[in-house]
């Protein structure tokens, strides 16, 4: 029998077995485990149908949502040395670099298009979280500079998408400079009179949160996005108190002051076009005095960009 056994079966197996299911063709919720479809999920924008997570968005994703007909030219910023300290802890930093290239299908962690945002003219320099983590050594620091340079040369409007867990350990020094570099950049921009807005997502943490990310004329985040310097254990730990459930999210920085609005990702294109018309054609008192809501944004969010396009006018 055991030709039946090791011949035979087999053979009728492979002709009458079931197809294999890809592994990515659902996804669990991170929130409230829900599994959900992949086609569906990506006509939702990655938003999770069932309690409205947003999800983690690929740098080059978050570009098509954002530029119009998701369409826009990149940008190129200079090469840097690939492993400046020959560091190693586990494993090579070069091998966790050509790990993150080959899973991400990015260069580096930040990618970096010039286009239009609901008609207006903007440079956008989106940070990739399955790239490291986004975290920001040399290449982030260039892409950054890079598209500060860009915004000026074009007249644009600089947005900036971090969504990074903070300096590039690999790096060491060399990644903490790009802090006060990128703080730099920002003032080149504002210096050509140009708005500066920062979209919040999450994660937005470390040395990001500490320099460039949260000093945007106007602050805009995603619903639900974990945004600080320090992670809730560690604060825990070092001050030694319970600490109060989501003091970290987007909608308690709204609450004490340290955003101008949290938008859904499905309102985020037309929210932001909106903002860069008041900041630009000087309407800003004539558009919140008028009371005129936008189309596509719900009530609230229209008077927050009211709201903040105000603050921003008066830098």
């Amino acid at each position: 029998m055991s030709w039946l056994n090791e011949f035979v079966r087999p053979k009728i197996r492979k002709l009458v077995g079931k197809k294999d299911v890809p592994d990515n063709l659902w996804q669990k919720c991170p929130s409230c485990e829900q599994m959900l479809f992949h086609r569906e999920l990506s006509d939702n924008l990655h938003v999770c149908h069932a309690c409205g997570h947003h999800l983690r968005l690929a740098a080059k994703d978050r570009l098509t949502l954002l530029f119009d007909n998701g369409e826009f030219t990149g940008v190129g910023f200079a090469a840097v040395t690939a492993d400046p300290l020959k560091f190693r802890d586990n494993r090579r930093y070069t091998d966790r670099l050509k790990d993150a290239k080959n899973k991400s299908g990015e260069k580096e962690a930040i990618l970096v298009g010039h286009g239009t945002v609901s008609g207006q003219n903007a440079v956008i320099a989106a940070f990739d979280f399955g790239f490291m983590g986004g975290s920001m050594g040399q290449a982030v620091g260039e892409g950054l500079l890079s598209a500060a340079r860009a915004a000026i040369d074009a007249n644009a409007a600089l947005i900036v998408v971090p969504a990074s867990g903070g300096a590039r350990m690999q790096e060491g020094m060399l990644s903490l400079i790009q802090m006060p570099r990128t703080i730099l950049a920002v003032e080149q921009v504002r210096e050509a009179g140009l708005p500066y807005i920062v979209i919040l997502t999450d994660p937005t943490t470390g040395g990001v949160s500490a320099s460039f990310a949260m000093i945007g004329d106007i602050q805009i985040a995603e619903p639900g996005a974990n945004i600080g310097f320090a992670g809730k254990r560690v604060i825990r730990d070092t001050i030694r108190e319970e600490l109060p459930e989501g003091f970290q999210t987007s909608e308690s920085l709204l609450d004490h002051g340290m955003l101008d609005m949290v938008v859904p990702r499905s309102e985020m294109r037309a929210t932001v076009g909106n903002v860069l018309a008041l900041l630009r054609d000087g309407r800003t008192k004539r558009s919140s005095e008028s009371g005129i809501p936008v189309a596509g944004i719900s009530a609230t969010n229209n008077a927050q960009i009211a709201a903040a396009a105000n603050r921003a006018d008066g830098k």
